[in-house]
């Protein structure tokens, strides 16, 4: 993902700064971490004035890691039109899009291993949260989702452990095309197959008890289970 982006306005708004450096900030934190560092040499790629660079980040590196995610989640919306994935089935849809984020941070891992080792800490866990929350958000979003009932929640929270989970074998994974990733992602997306299953059983007359946070626990390891 690491490119140089398209010229910048002159007299632009920081927000527009932000927008603009966010996608270098990866590559640049995989040498320097997510600090003023990186948002400088950013800014010396780009020729964007240091100042305005720091001034546009300075809220330290959460803040940093966010306008990186956010500019994927942008990349990722660009993948496929939205013929592209209306021709394909909700199952495919989230595998594609999922991928498509591997895709666009590929070249940027080492920053993203980074960035989730600042997001672990313990002062961070919330708003690591919500961004994981986000990311499931807007997948099922760009797949057609529209519910706003139980589901809504649950598709969300279910995705939310599946994408954090396969981005920590994305980290390490050394296979050719990641395929080592992807069948891992299958086998998650599975889960979420037999938890709809599941889920309908539940609602049942006389169904068997479920335990939705047992199930999200088994989303977080490897395995075939």
């Amino acid at each position: 993902m690491s490119k140089k982006p398209e010229r910048l306005r002159e007299d632009p708004t920081l927000d527009e700064v932000r927008a603009f450096l966010a996608p270098l900030l990866a590559s640049q934190a995989a040498f320097d971490g997510w600090n003023d560092k990186a948002v400088a040499a950013a800014a010396d790629l780009t020729g964007v004035d240091a100042d305005l660079a720091r001034l546009a980040f300075n809220e330290g590196p959460v803040d940093m890691i966010d306008a990186w995610f956010l500019s994927v989640d942008e990349a990722m919306a660009a993948k496929y039109s939205q013929d592209e994935l209306d021709a394909m089935k909700i199952r495919e849809r989230i595998t594609a899009l999922v991928t498509a984020r591997m895709d666009i941070m590929e070249s940027d891992r080492e920053g993203l291993r980074r960035a989730l080792a600042i997001l672990s800490m313990p002062q961070n866990l919330r708003v690591a949260a919500k961004m994981g929350w986000r990311v499931a958000d807007k997948m099922w979003r760009l797949a057609g989702d529209t519910a706003t009932d139980y589901n809504h929640y649950t598709k969300r929270v279910m995705l939310s452990a599946v994408y954090g989970s396969t981005m920590g074998v994305f980290l390490d994974d050394h296979s050719e095309d990641y395929a080592e990733t992807k069948a891992f992602l299958d086998r998650r997306i599975e889960n979420i197959m037999q938890f709809e299953k599941a889920k309908a059983k539940l609602l049942r007359p006389g169904g068997d008890r479920f335990s939705m946070a047992r199930f999200i626990g088994r989303l977080r390891y490897r395995g075939n289970a």
